[in-house]
């Protein structure tokens, strides 16, 4: 462990083995950091907060801070949990959950936050998730494994990012965006499947055309939407990620699904 004089450790953080806190940090009463967390400089981490092992975390970087909610009660205990092996860059900011909300904020594994993103309260975040410089999360949005957020785009609250997809850079998402999916814009339309992603991950060929042409069922012109699902299931029923991308647009939610343009 490697704790620089400057640091401001409070009695009762608990810190795990190989720790590197830099100069001008702050780790509060209640934080817990795992095994080879590392805390370059001025970085604070407050609030019932938990960083899993191998986290880097860059200077003023503000973790754990109450929920920006003007209903919140500032004595409840919230939590905001942060997986293992995430790099945290330069004035990210990460808050606590709300009663209401459940009052857990979850981050998962492997994942990279650029300078100035934003993840707001109740928000639950999966593995291998890039949100670029100044992208932003309103409260309870749910973003899936490998969705790339481009920066400088917002996603309203309560809004679901389904896994693979791809915001584009300065899109404002005020609805839920497909597995698999790319949208741009202000407000963002679906523009057809993250077909450059789809095929950095090591999605085959065939897999790739199957959601070519279920996408093309889904949305096109004649029919209801829950006819053309009911169309694509009954042609795709045994692919796993065309059946993931019908259960989400038929899954409750507090946001329509984002459409491609008219």
């Amino acid at each position: 462990m490697t704790i620089h004089p400057s640091a401001i450790i409070h009695h009762g953080a608990k810190i795990g083995a190989d720790v590197k806190i830099g100069p001008w940090s702050i780790v509060g009463p209640d934080a817990v950091l795992g095994d080879g967390v590392e805390l370059i400089s001025h970085a604070v981490i407050t609030g019932h907060t938990e960083i899993g092992a191998g986290t880097v975390i860059h200077p003023f970087a503000v973790l754990g801070g109450h929920p920006q909610h003007l209903a919140h009660d500032k004595s409840a205990v919230t939590r905001l949990i942060v997986g293992e092996r995430n790099q945290i860059r330069e004035h990210v900011t990460m808050h606590t959950g709300t009663v209401k909300g459940g009052a857990v904020t979850r981050v998962g594994n492997d994942c990279l936050f650029m300078v100035g993103s934003h993840v707001a309260h109740d928000c639950v975040v999966g593995n291998n998730v890039v949100m670029a410089n100044n992208a932003s999360l309103g409260g309870h949005v749910q973003v899936g494994d490998f969705v790339f957020l481009g920066g400088l785009c917002g996603v309203h609250q309560f809004a679901r990012i389904g896994r693979y997809s791809f915001v584009g850079g300065a899109a404002m998402v005020t609805k839920d965006v497909i597995p698999y999916g790319s949208v741009w814009g202000n407000h963002a339309r679906l523009e057809g499947l993250n077909l450059v992603g789809l095929k950095r991950r090591g999605f085959s060929r065939d897999l790739i055309l199957s959601l070519r042409t279920a996408y093309r069922m889904m949305f096109a012109d004649e029919g209801t939407l829950q006819e053309r699902l009911d169309d694509v299931l009954e042609n795709f029923s045994e692919v796993a990620q065309i059946v993931e991308i019908v259960n989400f647009i038929r899954e409750d939610s507090n946001r329509p699904i984002c459409l491609p343009a008219e």
